[in-house]
């Protein structure tokens, strides 16, 4: 088993962890493999339902909103 290091892990953060695994019955490189986990698995799910969910604005609303944006960009002197 090799040993690592994590900087900045508070002292409550790290008894948090070790009281985690003592719980479960797990060592606490499996508490950490099992949290990565689930906030990957959490961060995909938000993605997936902001890229594939549902439209919140009709393609016409959106290509009227572009350009507005387009127009107002060269107003004030944005770069494209």
């Amino acid at each position: 088993m090799e040993v690592r290091t994590i900087k900045g892990v508070s002292d409550e953060k790290w008894l948090k962890l070790k009281i985690l695994a003592a719980k479960n019955k797990i060592a606490m490189g499996k508490v950490v493999e099992n949290m990565i986990d689930q906030y990957e698995k959490q961060n995909n799910d938000f993605w997936n339902e902001i890229l594939s969910g549902e439209k919140r604005i009709s393609d016409e609303e959106a290509e009227i909103m572009q350009k507005i944006a387009n127009k107002s960009r060269k107003e004030w002197g944005f770069r494209k």
